[in-house]
């Protein structure tokens, strides 16, 4: 073998291990996608196979049928990789860094087999044996590689276990409360919520609108649902009972620039007015307008209980989200019902801020940020798709609504909860200094920061939440 095959192979070998922890672990999450139990499947055999030829190409030159048995091995990879490549474009939307590494490995590959093959069909040409070799430092490094495969083996098939036996609510039965067949406009209807929120009014036999910026996103939506690009599109005769307003920039994405600030803002802001416009023009205006904000309104009150009818403090969530339920105000002198949603933190595997937990803590890495006394007011997806059906469904509830669950915990407790339910140690806090220094204000107000709020309209209205306490919630969800 020579030098150049043996550094195609440690590129190889590199960009493997670039996709499998950026792509698969940290930013697609496959370990926590039952949707990808499939795919994992594949990886845990490829992996496996990785590690056998790693140790018989490390230690071992082999003739005759068993030279063959390593040829065979290769279109074994071959075909597995194609089978991967059909299930990822069935059932994800792949990043483009995440196809661009594909690419690349497979064109390695390509160069690799040219290489190898020549070597293993001499192999074959001569009769049945086994000779152990050593390629020095080479050979200790295929061993790890071995090792390294063998493990990511071991955790595919693991977490494609895990996946069987995660259990989902059917998405048609969150919406019970909504009698009769609605029209319902979502913006927003790709993302986690809105996802969600389309699926179960559609598969309860309502009629969903979705607005989607990003026509290649619109497989992400179960049929039957219509989809359209621009609020224009619909005209002034067509029947909308009710509009959930979900759409903006994503908030905890990045670090808060001025230009992110910006966008935040404007995105949340352009797209309300926008649905105001909708609202003006409409022949017959829809029953409410259920538009989102957040309880970042409430701003940091460090311990003190909020509900609806607290006061605010200013910092930047409290100014998006008063100028995000001031761009729908106006909806009111229209004689629309406005619900202004005011969502906590929203729990779930497919998404949303615990997703970047996930896998740091099955990894034991997890642990409380700064003092971890911030409270943390949270929500179970499914809860929320509820009560944004129970908000359309009555008539008196008007006006902010927050959308938490009853009982809201600290970081400390919420690290700790997730950390037993995972059965790992949650002892690895993050200074809070050092999160200033990294985030500024995000970390400031998204990590160190904190609400104790409380659902109060809600429960005054009868709403029962299914997730009262995270326990609860997290089993559910993990």
């Amino acid at each position: 073998m020579t030098p150049l095959l043996w550094t195609l192979i440690a590129i190889q070998i590199v960009m493997g291990v670039f996709d499998t922890f950026y792509h698969h672990e940290f930013t697609e999450r496959l370990a926590w996608r039952p949707s990808q139990r499939f795919e994992l499947k594949l990886h845990g055999i490829r992996n496996m196979l990785y590690a056998l030829l790693f140790l018989l190409l490390g230690w071992l030159q082999v003739y005759g049928l068993l030279a063959l048995l390593i040829v065979a091995v290769l279109v074994a990879e071959i075909v597995i990789t194609l089978m991967d490549f059909v299930e990822e474009d069935l059932s994800r939307k792949l990043p483009p860094s995440e196809r661009i590494n594909h690419t690349l490995l497979a064109i390695n590959y390509g160069a690799i087999l040219v290489l190898l093959l020549p070597v293993l069909i001499a192999w074959a040409m001569q009769p049945f044996g086994v000779s152990v070799v050593h390629h020095g430092l080479l050979s200790i490094a295929a061993t790890a590689c071995a090792v390294g495969a063998a493990l990511c083996g071991v955790r595919d098939f693991a977490a494609m276990r895990r996946l069987g036996r995660m259990r989902s609510v059917p998405a048609d039965g969150l919406v019970e409360k909504l009698s009769g067949r609605k029209t319902v406009l979502i913006t927003g209807a790709t993302g986690f919520i809105g996802s969600q929120l389309a699926a179960s009014l559609s598969g309860a036999g309502h009629h969903v609108i979705a607005l989607i910026r990003n026509p290649a996103k619109a497989e992400m939506l179960p049929p039957p649902v219509t989809l359209i690009t621009s609020l224009d599109q619909l005209a002034a005769d067509t029947p909308i009972d009710a509009i959930v307003n979900l759409a903006g920039e994503p908030i905890g994405n990045g670090l808060w620039t001025e230009a992110k600030r910006a966008k935040i803002l404007e995105s949340r802001i352009d797209m309300t007015g926008e649905i105001v416009k909708l609202i003006a023009r409409l022949a017959r205006k829809p029953e409410v307008l259920v538009s989102g904000s957040a309880i970042g309104w409430y701003g940091l009150w460090a311990d003190q209980v909020l509900t609806e009818s607290a006061k605010s403090h200013a910092c930047f969530s409290h100014e998006l989200c008063a100028a995000w339920e001031q761009a729908a105000r106006p909806a009111e002198k229209l004689g629309v019902r406005v619900v202004y949603l005011r969502i906590g933190l929203v729990l779930g595997t497919e998404g949303g801020f615990i997703t970047r937990m996930l896998t740091p803590f099955e990894f034991g890495l997890g642990g409380p940020l700064g003092t971890g006394r911030q409270w943390m007011s949270w929500i179970e997806r499914d809860d929320l798709i509820r009560l944004i059906a129970y908000v359309i469904a009555t008539p008196d509830l008007t006006g902010p609504v927050n959308a938490t669950a009853p009982i809201p915990v600290t970081n400390a407790k919420f690290t700790e909860e997730l950390g037993r339910r995972l059965h790992r140690p949650a002892v690895f806090r993050i200074p809070g200094g050092l999160l200033r220094r990294i985030g500024g204000g995000f970390a400031d107000e998204l990590l160190l920061g904190g609400q104790r709020v409380l659902p109060n309209k809600a429960l005054s209205r009868g709403f029962v939440f299914r997730h009262e306490t995270l326990r609860s919630a997290f089993e559910a969800i993990l």
